[in-house]
C-alpha cells in the first residue's frame, strides 16, 4: 500500500531551508537564494534536487568545504557582452544567480550576455537560471560541470559529469519552452533514489541503459552504480547513440570548466569526496530575441502548440513539450495547497530540524 503524502506549503518549505542554513552560519540573503531554488525544484517535481539535497548543502557549510563568508561573487574580467566571474567558493545558487542576472543585464544592453564562473559549487536545477532569463522575455541557458560519474562511450570508468543543459524560451501568454536535462541517461540523484529509503523507488531495479558496474558492464542494480560503477551517457550504449551524449557532456565541459579555467572532466572532485572543494565551472547565457527576426514569441507558441496537438499514440497521454510535465506538477501542488512529500522525506527533514534545533516543517494536510 502506498503511504499518504504530506503536503507542505511552498512558503513553509522555503522558510525551513532558510532556518536550517542560517543556523549553520549562512548569510540570510545567501540562504534565501538556496531556499528559493530548492523549493522551486520540488514544486516543479524535481525531487532529487530539492529537499533531498538540503543535507548536502548543510554538510558542505559545516565542514568548510563551501564558504559562508561575507564575500560576493566578483567579476574577474568582462566585455560589454561577456564576463568571467570568480564564485569565491560560495553556495552554487548564490554564484549562479549573480551570473545569470549579469548575463541578463548584458543581453538587455547588447543583445547577448555570456557569463562563465569558476570556483563555484553545486547549483541545483539548471532550469532555475534559464527560466530567470525567460521570465524577462529573453532566451536563457545554463550549464554546469559535475563530479565524474558518467562513463564515456567505449570507456570503462566514469570521467565526465552528468553536465546538465538548460534552455528556456518565452512564448505568448506566459507559455514557454523549458528544457532542463542531464547529458547522462539520468541524473545521479535520480539513480540514487532507487537505493534510498525516502521514496517509492526503494528496492526497484534501474531501467536498462542507465548505468554500468565497476567493470563497465551495463547493470540494473543501483548499488552497482554507487559501488564503483558509473552512469551511461544520454543515449546509452554506442549502438543506440550514446556517443552523442558523450559529445554533449564534453561540450558542457568546454563552456564551463575549460572556458572558466576551473576544474573539468576527471579533475572535478568525486562524489565520494564531498569534503574536497569542488571548484566547479558554470556557464550562463541570456539572449534578447528582439535582436533577431520580429515575432519570436508568436513562432514559439506555434511550435509548442503544434507539438502538443499532434495525435498521440495513447489517447490518454497527450504529446508534451519540455516544461509541460513540470507545469502539470505545479498545478497539482497549487490544487493541494503545497508540495506533496512522502512521509519518509518529512521524517528526514524532521531529523535535520532536531539536529540543528530549528522549528520543523509544518504540514497542512495529506494526499494520496
Amino acid at each position: 500500500m502506498t503511504a499518504k503524502q504530506l503536503v507542505v506549503p511552498l512558503s513553509e518549505m522555503k522558510s525551513f531551508v532558510e532556518r536550517c542554513m542560517t543556523k549553520v552560519g549562512t548569510k540570510k540573503d545567501h540562504a534565501e537564494s538556496l531556499a528559493e531554488l530548492l523549493t522551486v525544484a520540488d514544486y516543479r517535481g524535481h525531487y532529487s534536487h530539492g529537499l533531498n539535497r538540503l543535507e548536502m548543502y548543510i554538510r558542505d557549510v559545516q565542514s568548510g568545504t563551501t564558504s559562508i563568508s561575507e564575500d560576493s561573487p566578483t567579476i574577474v574580467k568582462q566585455t560589454v557582452s561577456t564576463a568571467l566571474v570568480d564564485g569565491r567558493n560560495l553556495l552554487g545558487p548564490v554564484v549562479g544567480k549573480f551570473c545569470i542576472d549579469l548575463a541578463i543585464t548584458k543581453a538587455k544592453d547588447t543583445g547577448i550576455g555570456w557569463v562563465v564562473a569558476k570556483d563555484s559549487n553545486h547549483f541545483g536545477i539548471a532550469g532555475w537560471y534559464s527560466m530567470r532569463a525567460c521570465q524577462q522575455g529573453l532566451v536563457g541557458m545554463a550549464y554546469t560541470n559535475t563530479s565524474p560519474i558518467v562513463v564515456p562511450t567505449r570507456a570503462k570508468h566514469g570521467t565526465l559529469g552528468t553536465n546538465p543543459i538548460a534552455v528556456a524560451a518565452p512564448a505568448n501568454d506566459g507559455d514557454s519552452f523549458d528544457l532542463d536535462m542531464a547529458t547522462s541517461a539520468v541524473s545521479f540523484g535520480k539513480a540514487c533514489r532507487f537505493s534510498a529509503n525516502i521514496n517509492h523507488h526503494k528496492g526497484k531495479s534501474l531501467p536498462n541503459a542507465w548505468g554500468v558496474d565497476k567493470d563497465g558492464r551495463q547493470t540494473t542494480n543501483p548499488e552497482d552504480v554507487k559501488s564503483g560503477g558509473a552512469l551511461m551517457p544520454l543515449g546509452g550504449a554506442e549502438e543506440s547513440g550514446g556517443y552523442k551524449g558523450t559529445g554533449l557532456a564534453m561540450m558542457v565541459e568546454i563552456f564551463c570548466g575549460i572556458m572558466a579555467g576551473s576544474n573539468y572532466g576527471a579533475n572535478v572532485r568525486s562524489w565520494k569526496s564531498p569534503r574536497e572543494v569542488a571548484h566547479l565551472g558554470q556557464c550562463f547565457v541570456a539572449i534578447d530575441p528582439e535582436a533577431f527576426a520580429a515575432g519570436f514569441t508568436d513562432r514559439m507558441s506555434d511550435l509548442l502548440d503544434h507539438q502538443r496537438n499532434l495525435e498521440p499514440i495513447d489517447a490518454e497521454n497527450s504529446v508534451l513539450v519540455p516544461g509541460d510535465p513540470e507545469r502539470q506538477h505545479m498545478s497539482q501542488c497549487d490544487t493541494s495547497g503545497g508540495i506533496p512529500y512522502h512521509p519518509n522525506q518529512i521524517d528526514f527533514a524532521n531529523n535535520i530540524a532536531k539536529e540543528l534545533d530549528v522549528q520543523p516543517m509544518k504540514t497542512i494536510s495529506s494526499s494520496k
